[in-house]
């Protein structure tokens, strides 16, 4: 077969095209890369040799209403690993086993960390002792990934006695993670997990640095500094609160290690909390950089609950102090006056039907008006004025003074009370026809279907304390929140203002509380307790002075047998804290 001349040329000229063209793409991809890309491949391959280490930024300092530190940071030491692979780590840990003290359990929780985040070091100990980074020194050259670096630990002076406040901080968690309020959090990192350190992580958190170090092909560190500038880590901005610390101290020594229950003190002009303590409490310096295992276990298998803050989520029945609302609702829909007597004497109980209510004080206290049935808290009184004004007015008193509805104090968890919201509830709760009611009678004291919080018991009392406004708690300062839930005129207020005041005075029901020169004005409750019905829970709940009120306290002990006994701890709570002020006032003008 035989080819014209024509056509051999005309595929010469084809083939040239061709491979001019391939030329000419091997030129522009050469071109590209070489030129163009240059940077781009240069960065990439930068970042194969460096790998970033995270510098924790310092958590904002908590301090308290006067500049007295409560939560602060302190030089500590972090221990982490970088590794190429999953295994690789397992294989390094289980050889620095050898070296310092590394249970399984850490090896694999460190493995879970890196799966998380392989391209950040893995944290192996958030919190090393110096003893442990010293031996970790002289055994570097063996483990050449390991990453030594100087990392702010958070620390609480006063430890167990701010613990219901500040909380604690801990690793963040997998599930946490998943959070959208943690979305830009990475493995590793420490965040609030209760009290002041939860609810305000954003403000406290600060921001994260960087430090760059250079490794070789096997992820092994070849040298430390100056591989790239680093980025310095910002501290967050300090955090201001209105908690008097003296005051917070002077509590958690006054409850000590016998006591359990919760205690708050507020400004009753502003909500600001002057102290917040929940008794037994805990170390929140042991959870800073993983909670040993045995202190663990010894807080949760505690009876007396010191990681359930009784001060915000305990619930209890209030006893007498409710009474003050029972009061207020029958003061406020005129069902009542400051000396009108009920028709039947105190003769030790009242008869309802078939059923006989007992007073607490079984020998009676004869005829009374509203102010001497608050100064002796006369059960048979208040069972009387409760019938007055109706199961549905007396619930839906109590709901408009807010005794179904959290504070909103900022701390998180708080619990709801207990309290209907109509006669439905008790329908639903125990079936139609199947209650009467006699439920008034225990309504109308503090008992029955009512289960109140510590601090929602001192939020109603500083409406009590100034003009029927209540004032939310509020522990980090801002600006105050007050709404009314009540309005009865400046004699109704004068007069149960004295009643209060009764109760503390010769012949009161807490007489032994009273303070040299200040008039104290409050109440003292006895609540049943449900799981052990032979010992009632004491409550008490005040404020002083009497006439210009600068504190009202609610203190609640769990197993107190008898109001009078939370009665003297809250007077000393308050006789301490105007001494404090006149100390302060007598400092200032001098």
């Amino acid at each position: 077969m035989s080819f014209h001349p024509n056509d051999v040329a005309r595929r010469a000229r084809t083939a040239s095209f061709i491979v001019a063209g391939v030329i000419g793409l091997l030129v522009a991809a050469f071109f590209r890369t070489q030129v163009l890309d240059q940077a781009r491949y240069a960065l990439q391959s930068e970042e194969n040799r460096l790998r970033e280490v995270p510098l924790p930024a310092p958590r904002g300092i908590i301090y308290d209403r006067n500049g007295l530190i409560i939560a602060e940071n302190v030089p500590g030491y972090s221990v982490s690993i970088l590794s190429p692979s999953a295994d690789s780590l397992r294989t390094s840990l289980q050889r620095l086993a050898g070296t310092i003290s590394l249970s399984n359990g850490e090896i694999e929780l460190a493995v879970r960390r890196y799966r998380r985040a392989p391209n950040r070091p893995t944290v192996i100990l958030s919190d090393a002792k110096f003893d442990v980074v010293s031996v970790l020194e002289e055994h570097r050259v063996e483990f050449p990934g390991l990453i030594i670096q100087a990392a702010p630990k958070r620390f609480y002076p006063d430890s167990s006695a701010v613990a219901s406040i500040v909380g604690y901080t801990g690793e963040i968690t997998e599930d946490e993670l998943k959070k959208p309020a943690y979305q830009n959090y990475k493995s590793g990192q420490q965040v609030g997990k209760g009290g002041l350190e939860k609810f305000y992580e954003p403000q406290l958190r600060g921001r994260e640095g960087t430090r760059f170090v250079e490794v070789d092909a096997r992820g092994r560190v070849v040298r430390e500094a100056g591989a790239r500038q680093d980025i310095e880590p910002l501290g967050a901005d300090p955090l201001q609160t209105n908690i008097d610390l003296k005051l917070q101290e002077f509590v958690a020594n006054i409850f000590g290690d016998s006591l359990q229950g919760g205690a708050v003190a507020l400004d009753p002009a502003t909500g600001g909390v002057l102290a917040l303590y929940s008794a037994p409490s805990f170390n929140p310096n042991r959870f800073v950089g993983g909670i040993p295992a045995d202190y663990w276990h010894e807080l949760t298998t505690d009876p007396r609950h010191p990681l359930y803050n009784k001060a915000i989520q305990g619930t209890y029945p209030p006893g007498s102090t409710w009474k003050l609302a029972t009061a207020v609702i029958a003061l406020e829909a005129g069902q009542v006056s400051m000396k009108q007597h009920m028709p039947t004497p105190c003769t030790g109980g009242y008869q309802y039907f078939n059923r006989y209510f007992k007073c607490w004080d079984h020998r009676g206290h004869g005829s009374l008006d509203l102010q001497g049935a608050i100064e002796k808290s006369c059960d048979v009184y208040f069972y009387q004025l409760g019938l007055t004004l109706g199961l549905e007015k007396l619930i839906a008193g109590g709901v408009s003074l807010k005794f179904r509805e959290r504070t909103d104090i900022d701390l998180p968890s708080e619990t709801r009370p207990i309290f209907p919201d109509a006669i439905r509830y008790y329908d639903e709760r125990y079936g139609p026809r199947r209650w009467s009611r006699a439920v008034t009678l225990n309504l109308s004291i503090g008992q029955g279907e009512n289960d109140q919080t510590v601090i929602n018991m001192a939020r109603f009392y500083t409406a009590l304390a100034t003009d029927g406004r209540a004032a939310q708690p509020m522990i980090v300062k801002g600006n105050p929140k007050r709404e009314r839930i009540f309005s009865l005129s400046p004699d109704q207020m004068e007069g149960l203002r004295t009643a209060m005041a009764g109760v503390v005075a010769e012949g009161g029901t807490a007489a032994a509380s009273r303070i040299n020169g200040v008039i104290l004005a409050g109440k003292t409750g006895s609540a049943q307790n449900a799981q052990d019905p032979t010992r009632d829970h004491a409550w008490f709940v005040g404020f002083a002075p009497a006439d210009n009120p600068k504190i009202v306290v609610a203190v609640m002990l769990e197993f107190g047998l008898h109001g009078g006994r939370a009665a003297r701890i809250a007077s000393a709570i308050i006789a301490h804290y105007l001494h404090q002020q006149t100390t302060t006032l007598i400092q200032t003008e001098g």
